[in-house]
């Protein structure tokens, strides 16, 4: 696995899919700012190793992060990286990574500065506690049903319940697992957020914000975006 992800454009690939989408070869060629012969050599290898799922729609082939387990890991590793300052080519370059850093998908679950947020505020509820790793309180088991939020597991599913991801932006763990997902969906369907384009870009709505304020106690500095 580690081998896998040396290879700085097989990164670049499995870093932009962590949005949950389903990309094609071409796509992920461009992304990656290779031929899409060399793009393609790379994603059979990924493919082949496990870390990436292959559909076929007709003539059309594409491919994903083979599931939330597999994203995780990948951002884990993505935070142990060692920090490189990278050249900024432009303002719109700069706002996009202080948007990511802020709020982005990492496959099904909210990543950045909000969620490492989140995790934190509702540890400090006691919504979450770390006795045994981190769990669900009764407490927090509550607040996501008055939220109108499906605690439970898929049945037959045998992804963790709740997590955390360490986050390769923060450097501190955010809320993973089927809770986060459900948390994010929710989010999504009630409209505290939306996502920006096809990137992994997440903003805030000031619906979110207020939910957020009220529910959590998140300061406006951690819950509006950085300026253009």
């Amino acid at each position: 696995m580690a081998g896998l992800l040396a290879d700085r454009t097989r990164a670049a690939m499995c870093l932009a899919m962590l949005d949950g989408r389903a990309w094609t070869a071409t796509e992920l060629a461009r992304h990656a700012a290779v031929a899409p012969s060399t793009a393609t050599g790379h994603l059979h290898q990924l493919v082949a190793g496990g870390l990436l799922a292959e559909e076929r729609q007709g003539r059309h082939r594409y491919l994903r992060i083979s599931g939330p387990a597999t994203a995780e890991m990948i951002e884990s590793l993505a935070s142990h990286a060692p920090l490189q300052t990278v050249p900024v080519r432009s303002l719109a370059d700069a706002h996009r990574r202080r948007a990511l850093a802020h709020a982005r998908t990492c496959y099904d679950h909210l990543a950045g500065a909000v969620a490492v947020a989140i995790t934190d505020a509702m540890a400090e509820r006691a919504l979450l506690t770390w006795d045994y790793g981190p769990s669900l309180t009764e407490t927090g088991k509550i607040w996501l049903r008055d939220l109108g939020i499906d605690d439970h597991r898929p049945r037959g599913s045998n992804r963790a319940h709740i997590r955390t991801c360490l986050d390769w932006t923060e450097r501190r763990p955010h809320l993973a697992g089927a809770v986060a997902a459900a948390l994010f969906q929710h989010a999504l369907d009630d409209g505290w957020v939306t996502r920006k384009g096809t990137t992994r870009v997440i903003a805030l709505t000031d619906a979110g914000r207020a939910v957020l304020r009220e529910q959590l106690g998140l300061r406006d500095a951690v819950l509006n975006a950085p300026a253009s």
